[in-house]
């Protein structure tokens, strides 16, 4: 099964880059198989659409807002668990995955997909700033262990360097 992690988010803007930051841990800290592909996103857009074509199986790691949880809270949901209505929780992106697989499933393309989001609790610095605020910082080996083990359920083992 070929498996892409999508990490998403913008490294100059505190909490927004909780994607990057899970992008990087995953480089330095694990040896990644041959069947996983990850990308460091900035934002998604609709040049991705061949990229459905292209994996079995996308997890899409990214900042959330609107909770009402603690900053560092992870949550793991389905692409159109938030996409389809009001919710309050939602990704502090304009394109979700699951409006990436509807573009693609236009053309015929498809596959599977879980989220993983982060609760923020700063993502508009009053200058660009690059790092997380504290919370969700101390939070981010959890992040990065859920989509370990995500990976792993999916059948890509990761092994720690």
């Amino acid at each position: 099964m070929k498996i892409a992690v999508f990490c998403v988010g913008n490294r100059l803007m505190l909490d927004d880059g909780i994607g990057p930051a899970v992008y990087d841990e995953l480089i330095e800290h694990y040896q990644i198989p041959e069947n996983v592909d990850l990308h460091d996103m900035g934002c998604m857009t609709m040049s991705l659409i061949g990229k459905v074509n292209e994996y079995d199986f996308i997890i899409a790691v990214d900042a959330v807002d609107g909770t009402d949880a603690e900053p560092g809270t992870v949550f793991r949901y389905k692409p159109y668990d938030i996409a389809r209505h009001g919710s309050a929780m939602a990704s502090l992106h304009e394109l979700k995955l699951a409006d990436l697989f509807d573009a693609a499933a236009l053309l015929g393309y498809e596959c599977d997909g879980i989220c993983y989001g982060m609760q923020i609790e700063n993502m508009s610095p009053a200058e660009l700033t690059e790092g997380l605020t504290p919370k969700v910082y101390d939070r981010l080996p959890f992040l990065v262990e859920s989509v370990v083990a995500e990976l792993d359920r999916q059948g890509a083992t990761l092994i720690r360097k």
